[in-house]
């Protein structure tokens, strides 16, 4: 039994889907689906149920998975200890994100995470908050940046950042070339909004219920980009976060609303109870830190 077919095995419990979990563990599928096999062998039962394009544990997977998972917990602690024993934060760092802050908020953060701690393998996870924190609270992360979090979540939450969402057209609509702009003046409009399960687009839906109407949803997205794309080819409007505000681009124009404005609060999630992890801890800090910046760049 290795090491690397407990990992595989794992990644497939957590995802659900072979092809998702060789693309975590970057490997080749049918690599990981032969590994697979000779850990079956080697257990001597059938540890999933393969039905396209699912896999489902069967009931000695469900029991093999917290023992692999403990193995697999105690070898990085393992690791991560001995190179803490000569100062070094090394080990594997696992941190789920939002596909609304990734772009904008990490680039900065890993490069210079990466420069201050570059014995860390860093492992990045782009999902919906409810897949984000399905994820840590199943060990599969280390923390992870979320927004818009549901009650009675099991994860250790802190407050990162509290940003507006500017509302944001085409350049020439009419609507921008009023003085002001106040969320009643939206109601006939068409709204451009994340997917169903992004937060960013409950969040935009639940501030328009707050002023007594419901958007008028002509499209929706998956990616803040295309969202702008199709904004930028006037065919409707959208609530985006200030973070995610193109500077110069040309055909979008971006406006804050009068009044009570829309914003989005995102915080650090943990693991319950928090695992010890350094490199975790040092992630935190310096997201801390970029958090504060960016507040003070933008009042």
């Amino acid at each position: 039994m290795e090491m690397q077919q407990l990992r595989y095995f794992a990644a497939v419990a957590r995802t659900g889907n072979f092809s998702r979990a060789a693309a975590a563990c970057r490997v080749a599928q049918p690599s990981l689906s032969q590994q697979i096999r000779k850990l079956e062998e080697e257990v001597g039962e059938r540890l999933f149920e393969r039905t396209r394009p699912h896999a489902r544990l069967t009931g000695a997977g469900v029991l093999f998975l917290p023992h692999a998972e403990e193995i697999l917990a105690r070898a990085e602690r393992g690791r991560r200890e001995v190179g803490e024993m000569h100062g070094r934060i090394g080990g594997r760092l696992a941190v789920g994100v939002l596909p609304t802050i990734a772009p904008y908020f990490l680039p900065e953060l890993v490069r210079v995470f990466r420069r201050k701690y570059p014995a860390v393998e860093l492992v990045v996870h782009e999902e919906t908050t409810a897949r984000l924190l399905k994820e840590l609270e199943e060990g599969g992360l280390d923390l992870a940046l979320v927004s818009d979090v549901p009650p009675g979540t099991r994860a250790e939450l802190e407050s990162l950042l509290t940003e507006e969402l500017l509302l944001c057209g085409p350049a020439r609509h009419p609507l921008f070339a009023r003085r002001r702009l106040v969320a009643a003046d939206l109601q006939d409009e068409k709204f451009i909004l994340m997917q169903e399960g992004h937060c960013l687009g409950t969040q935009a839906q639940k501030f328009c219920r707050t002023k007594g109407f419901h958007p008028h949803i002509s499209c929706r997205s998956a990616q803040i980009g295309t969202v702008l794309a199709m904004v930028r080819a006037g065919l409707g409007v959208s609530l985006i976060p200030r973070m995610a505000r193109e500077e110069g681009s040309r055909g979008v124009v971006y406006r804050s609303l009068d009044g009570l404005r829309p914003r989005r609060t995102l915080y650090l999630a943990f693991p319950q109870p928090r695992r010890p992890h350094r490199a975790a801890d040092e992630f935190a800090r310096l997201a801390r830190a970029q958090a504060r910046a960016m507040e003070k760049t933008a009042t």
